[in-house]
């Protein structure tokens, strides 16, 4: 599902403009980022938990090359999901299908935006909504 998908959902169920709602989702992505920007953690009751965790700097090997390289440290967000999320996927009768062979740039939302996977943030703290 893509955020346009999402939009269109809540649109219809809240009666209301598909612009509207996409502006009032992209404001709740955009809150859950500055919160990891700002606080390192997100804690959102019966979702989950986003933390901005510190990769270190590690030796890695080029599968093309064979040639070592050195990965530098970097900022990553994890996902835990909270229990309601767990046992709801739990009892899914059946997965979906995954799409093979895509790349987060195919997956960009129809006006362009794309994330880069990892952000930078502060030292871990705590927010809870």
């Amino acid at each position: 599902m893509t955020k346009k998908e999402i939009v269109k959902q809540i649109s219809e169920r809240a009666n209301l403009t598909q612009l509207k709602t996409k502006e009032i989702v992209q404001w709740t992505f955009d809150a859950i980022v500055e919160t990891l920007i700002e606080e390192g953690r997100i804690e959102l009751r019966n979702f989950g938990v986003f933390e901005v965790k510190r990769r270190k700097a590690r030796k890695a090997r080029n599968p093309r090359t064979g040639a070592k390289v050195d990965v530098e440290p970097k900022n990553v967000v994890t996902f835990q999901p909270g229990k309601e999320m767990e046992e709801r996927v739990r009892v899914m009768a059946r997965v979906p299908d995954r799409p093979r062979g895509r790349t987060r740039s195919d997956t960009a939302d129809s006006d362009g935006e794309q994330g880069d996977g990892a952000m930078t943030g502060a030292a871990p703290a705590s927010a809870s909504v």
